[in-house]
């Protein structure tokens, strides 16, 4: 690997010839492989995971790999059963679990996409949260809400606005996750472009922007909220300097966080800033690069998420009165009663009553593209069931007829062709699930069968793989696998 020199002299001389060299040999080894079970859809305590190497220390569901399997063709990934994440990245479960544990709470996660975090904090958070997640480029926002969608909660916003939209929209949160865009330096072992884009006016550009946006939402935060403030690099322009601008000029404190020895996570670099701050360093930690610091903004605490709940009157939309009956009727959603039909853009969507009154001004205000669940779409009369419905733990997979598909029948569906159905299956929507689980649905029309899968979802390869690439190969007793 031939790293930028003008980075090897900046880094070696703000960590020392010793660390960097540690440093230096962890970016030219093999990058640890890693997922995290989603416990919506699996059952982490009996989960067995195929050349596992491991818990990650930091993340009760995380579990490490010996190797990097083809994911593309393990159908309970594109499920949401777990998600390939880098371990670093899951130390945001010690802070929320340290800072957000008992108590309902309203989330924004700025940066978001592709979703790992997003996704992390919605298994974490209490229940009666309510987590925003946004991406201001287009393209990452519809990748963003395919992985939340994946994750199947209910309780979660995907906006494609910009940090200042926020700012603007009158939104208040509880937590802001600001993971901000940088120099890369933390991926430089997986990302031969990241080493070619980096320089020393690049990293002064970031350091610049990654304030701009944190002002741009502090007006978000409430007093006595937290900022999770976190990059994948390692210089200190970007960290701990950006940290210190925060807690001085906008107004926080900055707040420990509990680690163990063991994980060789390293603390501030900056010199006469003695603050608490995490930074993850290949060869000293068992991941990628990363930095976090968490702080609490000057204030008296006055919390704004709590839950209240919605009124038992009927509050759908005109528009979306047509078919609400009937959706309800068909019973695809647990506890339909609990939610408000919204029609958007010829698509049905379910939102808590609890939180209505908030999707609708972030529906006036922010860019929304995805919210709650998506029901369905509607095509003439019919309303045709949609992939967040099928993915959503609150779906009731007896709703509707199900077939269960072998590993290459269920890469088939993936890539979005007919599979065949037994004659017995009746005409109409049809859950496909593998091993248990749902993947997708079909329209059985009598003499074949039409893939419903979304198109922009589905896998793009057209090589067969030779054997099974299940990462979770069982659970106990071959039982418990999915919930």
């Amino acid at each position: 690997m031939t790293l930028p020199d003008d980075f090897i002299k900046y880094t070696r001389q703000l960590m020392g010839d010793r660390m960097w060299q540690t440093l230096e040999a962890g970016l030219a080894g093999e990058p640890p492989v890693s997922v995290r079970l989603n416990p919506f859809k699996c059952n982490p305590d009996v989960a067995d995971i195929a050349c596992g190497d491991g818990m990650v220390p930091w993340c009760a569901n995380g579990r490490y790999l010996k190797r990097r399997p083809n994911f593309t063709f393990d159908p309970l990934m594109h499920a949401g059963v777990y998600y390939v994440q880098d371990a670093s990245s899951m130390f945001l479960e010690r802070v929320l679990r340290r800072y957000v544990a008992d108590k309902p709470v309203r989330v924004l996660d700025l940066c978001a996409a592709p979703g790992g975090k997003s996704t992390l904090a919605r298994s974490v958070l209490p229940e009666g949260s309510l987590l925003f997640c946004n991406e201001p480029v287009h393209g990452r926002a519809m990748v963003l809400a395919e992985n939340v969608q994946k994750l199947g909660h209910e309780d979660v916003v995907v906006t494609n606005s910009y940090p200042a939209d926020y700012g603007k929209s009158g939104l208040v949160f509880d937590v802001v996750i600001a993971d901000v865009p940088c120099s890369g330096e933390g991926m430089f072992r997986k990302d031969e472009g990241a080493r070619e884009e980096w320089s020393l006016n690049g990293v002064e550009k970031c350091r610049r922007l990654q304030r701009s946006i944190v002002q741009d939402v502090w007006n978000c935060l409430r007093p006595g909220g937290l900022l999770i403030y976190s990059t994948c690099t390692f210089n200190v322009g970007e960290n701990e300097e950006n940290v210190r601008y925060v807690a001085d000029e906008l107004g926080a404190d900055v707040l420990p966080v509990d680690t163990d020895v063991s994980w060789g996570i390293t603390g501030s670099l900056l010199e006469g800033f003695d603050a608490p701050v995490y930074r993850f360093l290949p060869g000293l930690t068992r991941g990628e690069g990363l930095f976090m610091a968490v702080l609490r903004k000057h204030g008296e605490d006055c919390g704004v998420s709590e839950k209240k709940g919605g009124k038992k009157a009927d509050k759908t939309r005109a528009g979306a009165k047509k078919h609400a009956v009937t959706l309800k009727d068909n019973g695809w959603i647990d506890g339909f009663e609990d939610y408000n039909v919204r029609l958007c853009d010829g698509f049905y969507r379910a939102v808590h009553r609890w939180w209505s009154d908030i999707y609708d001004v972030a529906d006036k205000r922010l860019r929304v593209i995805h919210a709650g669940i998506t029901v369905g779409e509607v095509r003439g009369k019919d309303v045709v069931p949609a992939q967040s419905l099928l993915l959503s733990r609150a779906f009731r997979k007896e709703a509707f007829p199900c077939v269960e598909l072998e590993h290459t029948e269920a890469v088939a569906f993936l890539r979005r062709e007919a599979v065949p159905l037994p004659g017995s299956v009746p005409r109409g929507p049809v859950v496909m699930t593998y091993r248990g689980c749902p993947i997708g649905f079909q329209k059985n029309i009598g003499n074949r069968a039409n893939n419903l899968y979304p198109a922009e979802w589905k896998i793009k390869s057209t090589y067969v793989p030779a054997d099974d690439c299940d990462i979770i190969v069982r659970g106990k007793d071959d039982d418990c696998l999915v919930r």
